[in-house]
């Protein structure tokens, strides 16, 4: 075999694109490209060599890195692994990389040029890839930092909001004009609203282990809504809701389902954002009695979903959105979570006219634990407990006031402590039959001043009750785990503290 035969089947055999012909300002001439340029760059292999010219300044995607290209062969006489994004046959984008020399040609040929081009598309997503992931390793540790500190923050929001909402119950009770019955009636409301926005703000600022629980699907689907108002308000989105009543429960973690739905919303905000400035989103629940379950539905009027990417719509890491928009992480996440509580997850689109993801949960075949006591309303009758001395430890001297003043109305004979160690000196000097004790307080916490106590007086471990701002995925979470005592999130109402008391006593 003659050298030039051995060339010519290295030229073709090669796994690189190999491109041998001029290139000037105006335009490029080839000369000869081998099989492996053609494939590149989408072309059949039949396909006539002189007429592949990937250095045409049509096939940049970028028309100044052309011209940069140039630039540099013509002053260095060579680039190596030059970054460039050409547009194949089909007009799709490949990253290539470029290492070429060139040297001056015939007058008025331009630079000849003698290139090897590499696709390095599959690098470049393994390295998109990778930085998704690094994005979120960071994000997490950001969201764990930002949880800690919400936790410290929802404390302190807590404590003055059950504060006001305790007086406003309070006054409310008192027979008004009807003026200032409106206007408690607004304290009240706001007041709980406000401690919503902060319980939701708790959820989804801190990962939490998987709780399950008896679950009302639509009361999820309130809550997390209520996160979006805001931004849908402002971007011109129409929320409509059509949630089945008398939906049956299902066993789930009411964290979890509030994030698969919460990706779903954002999802479609974003596509009916990026099309039409605006949109309509639907949220359809319903029970399904022939498959015992219960499905959620999320309708928006965005640009749908392509029957070429409805099945990869799941996929981690695929995303349709700009490079920098999205990690192609929410709706696998979303799907994850679904699967682990045996349900499905699927979408639903036809043409450019929205698109509809559903999710399927199967109903609560587990019995609620024995005992538990559906929220109540209305009075509650303490007359037999009246004279029962009470301690309340609690540190925030306003809401101190205002929960001893209403357990004094209800007939208990209380006193105050103004944190753990003072609570602990109380319990030296005078036997109770309840305490009312907050988690979080300075010098010895709830936590300590519940250990000294127990130890002390034991008939007394079963008859407290907590109050705290903040507990899930704490410390604290495990510790009302293990002793069994009943406790009150901040901010709570009133009646509900009475009933507690009324209960624990029982």
């Amino acid at each position: 075999m003659t050298d030039v035969a051995r060339f010519a089947r290295f030229f073709e055999g090669a796994h690189e694109g190999f491109y041998i012909g001029t290139l000037d300002a105006a335009a490029s001439t080839t000369l000869a490209v081998n099989a492996h340029l053609k494939l590149i760059l989408g072309y059949p292999p039949e396909h006539a060599g002189d007429q592949v010219r990937p250095f045409d300044s049509p096939r940049f995607v970028d028309p100044e890195a052309r011209a940069s290209l140039l630039d540099r062969l013509r002053k260095a006489g060579a680039v190596s692994d030059h970054l460039v994004r050409l547009r194949r046959l089909d007009n799709s984008i490949a990253w290539v990389e470029v290492t070429a020399t060139a040297e001056p040609g015939a007058p008025g040929e331009g630079l000849r040029v003698e290139a090897v081009l590499r696709d390095v598309g599959e690098r470049r997503k393994l390295d998109d890839q990778s930085r998704d992931i690094q994005a979120q390793l960071l994000q997490a540790e950001k969201m764990a930092a930002l949880g800690h500190t919400i936790s410290g923050v929802a404390h302190e929001l807590n404590n003055p909001l059950a504060t006001i909402l305790s007086w406003a119950e309070r006054l409310s009770d008192q027979p008004p004009d009807e003026k200032t019955r409106r206007g408690l009636a607004v304290i009240l409301g706001e007041a709980e609203r406000a401690a919503r926005i902060v319980r939701n703000l708790l959820t989804f600022a801190r990962k939490r282990q998987s709780t399950r629980a008896m679950v009302d699907v639509n009361q999820v689907v309130k809550e997390t809504l209520a996160l979006r108002t805001y931004e849908q308000r402002v971007s011109n989105i129409t929320l409509i809701e059509a949630l089945a009543s008398g939906l049956p429960q299902v066993f789930a973690d009411a964290h979890q389902i509030k994030q698969v739905l919460l990706n779903l919303v954002i999802n479609a905000e974003q596509a009916m954002l990026t099309t039409h400035g605006r949109g309509t989103l639907v949220v359809r629940t319903w029970h399904d009695p022939e498959k015992g379950s219960v499905l959620l539905e999320i309708n928006d009027d965005g640009p749908g979903v392509p029957p070429e990417v409805q099945s990869r719509i799941f996929d981690p890491f695929f995303t349709t959105k700009e490079v920098g928009k999205g990690t192609g992480l929410g709706l696998s996440v979303a799907y994850a979570l679904v699967q682990e509580h045996g349900g499905r997850i699927w979408v639903r689109s036809e043409g450019k006219t929205g698109a509809s993801f559903c999710v399927e949960l199967p109903v609560a075949m587990r019995p609620a634990p024995a005992g538990a006591a559906a929220p109540q309303t209305g009075s509650v009758s303490l007359d037999q407990f009246k004279g029962a001395r009470v301690l309340v430890v609690e540190d925030e001297p306003a809401l101190a006031v205002a929960v001893s003043e209403a357990l004094g109305d209800a007939g208990f004979v209380v006193d105050r402590a103004g944190d753990g160690e003072e609570g602990l000196t109380r319990l030296a000097e005078q036997s109770y039959e309840l305490i009312v004790c907050d988690l979080k307080m300075p010098r010895i916490d709830g936590m300590q001043f519940y250990r000294a106590m127990a130890a002390a007086t034991p008939a007394l471990a079963r008859r407290v009750i907590f109050v705290t701002g903040d507990v899930a995925g704490t410390d604290a979470e495990r510790f009302l785990e293990e002793t069994g005592c009943r406790w009150l999130s901040k901010p709570f109402r009133l009646g509900d503290l009475l009933r507690a008391a009324r209960d624990t006593l029982s």
